[in-house]
């Protein structure tokens, strides 16, 4: 049987690609296809600022990929190497990774072309307020129309100086807080925002290992204690899946890449060290307790169960596919596999948890920050005593009826859910509902070969039945 040869693609043009394909496997018109798959609107910026006595120029972009529901969410990503097509693309994700997860956002994006590393805290406040306030002037940060959240090269410090920016600008805005998600907990950000899209890939993973069938075509066993597993870049995404693998799953983290190169250690390595080893040295190069590669990209093609990348996007492509010995790859970042390398790993055996599904973390816990923001309380705040003395009840009738409960249960119960607890057992519920709508489609469909098709042709279907049920046809 021929080989079909791939030419590399674009990003957004690997994003359209797989809706392409995707969408064929529907019945969706032509004319309604066409205006699923294009942006909405980009608005681009361009503004100075001035630095250490001279003027310097910025830009950059808010793409809006879907409002078939309002606010549309997104991050805003920091770099030197931003452009309009790669913020496109990514609106576009973002609109079908809040079907699938049915979180209910249209998807947007950002990007501004600057390197953080490059200024010093205070130039960045100045550099990010200044961005914020032309976006607000259009309504591309409003809590009911556009919410941005971080991204690469922006944190909670950055959705901060936002959400004061708007609030600066917007005095009547009893929402104001809602204007961004990410935020510190001071300012009404949310537990476990932090870890979420790294904690949402682990529940993504466990969800994909409590499936026999799914497992086989894998060809792994068992359940992910003891697989060994590589991680491509220790940022927050990185740092929080890798960590919790090791830490509450078992798993042996056998390699880690970094910028500045890799570190392998197949008896597994502390990812807590690391990460403290790279806070301190800005990379992982003398990590005295692995071994160093220099060329940190060749350690993807090692033989490992579990293929982690969550760096940037592009990662793995046609030229190092046919050597990636992983049984599963699962996509921490946004389009770390190309459209080309896809068909090549397909054809390996290699199965792939889609970036579309895997890393939708952060936006559910995005979305609950959003809730919280607009009903102005935390969750558990009306709930948690009143569980806790209902379990104290429960506890008392059964010690009066001769039943003795273990302590640990029995301070589990007294305990009551956090808003930890909660946001954490919420990522959990959508994350395994949305991939048993994921493999379901995938197991009983002739015509999609992959969990990613299978992924995009669910979120494509409830997006055009959100425009169809509002009578908004082409």
């Amino acid at each position: 049987m021929a080989t079909t040869v791939y030419q590399e693609k674009s990003f957004r043009e690997n994003v359209n690609l797989v809706f392409d394909i995707a969408s064929a496997t529907l019945e969706l018109s032509e004319g309604l296809a066409y205006v699923l798959k294009g942006a909405y609107n980009v608005y681009q910026v361009r503004f100075p600022v001035k630095i250490n006595g001279k003027i310097e120029s910025f830009i950059g972009w808010r793409a809006v990929h879907s409002e078939h529901k309002l606010p549309t969410k997104g991050g805003i990503r920091y770099s030197p190497l931003v452009t309009q097509d790669e913020v496109e693309a990514l609106a576009a994700l973002m609109t079908y990774k809040c079907a699938l997860v049915d979180v209910p956002f249209g998807g947007s994006k950002g990007g501004l072309v600057v390197d953080p590393k490059k200024y010093d805290d205070d130039i960045m406040e100045r550099i990010t307020r200044r961005f914020a306030f032309e976006l607000i002037k259009k309504d591309y940060i409003n809590p009911a129309i556009n919410v941005p959240a971080p991204d690469m090269g922006t944190g909670p410090r950055e959705m901060a100086w936002i959400a004061d920016t708007y609030m600066q600008h917007r005095t009547d805005d009893i929402n104001g807080l809602g204007c961004v998600t990410g935020k510190p907990l001071s300012l009404s950000g949310i537990s476990g925002r932090t870890e979420a899209t790294g904690r949402g890939v682990v529940y993504g993973v466990r969800e994909f290992f409590r499936h026999a069938e799914d497992r086989e075509k894998a060809g792994i066993e068992g359940t992910l204690e003891g697989k060994s597993a590589i991680v491509q870049g220790l940022g927050n995404v990185g740092y929080h899946t890798a960590k919790i693998l090791e830490s509450e799953d078992g798993a042996k983290i056998i390699g880690i890449i970094e910028h500045d190169g890799a570190l392998m250690d197949r008896n597994g390595l502390s990812v807590e060290k690391i990460n403290t080893y790279i806070k301190e040295h800005g990379g992982v190069k003398g990590f005295p307790d692995a071994e160093y590669f220099e060329d940190g990209s060749a350690i993807l093609e090692e033989e490992c169960d579990l293929l982690v990348p969550a760096a940037l996007e592009g990662a793995i492509h046609m030229e190092n596919a046919p050597r990636i010995k992983a049984k599963l790859i699962a996509e921490a970042a946004n389009g770390p596999v190309t459209f080309g390398a896809d068909v090549i790993l397909r054809q390996k055996g290699v199965v792939m948890i889609p970036d579309i599904f895997l890393n939708a973390g952060g936006v559910i816990v995005s979305y609950f920050e959003w809730i919280k923001n607009l009903s102005h309380i935390r969750f558990g705040r009306l709930t948690r005593r009143h569980e806790v003395n209902q379990n104290d009840l429960l506890l008392k009738a059964l010690e009066n009826n001769g039943h003795k409960m273990p302590v640990d249960l029995v301070e589990k119960l007294c305990n009551g859910p956090n808003e930890l607890d909660l946001v954490r057992s919420g990522l959990d519920d959508s994350m395994r509902e949305a991939f048993q709508q994921i493999r379901d489609r995938y197991w009983s469909h002739d015509k999609i070969e992959s969990y990613r098709i299978a992924a995009m042709a669910i979120a494509i279907e409830k997006v055009s039945l959100s425009y169809q049920d509002r009578g908004v046809y082409p």
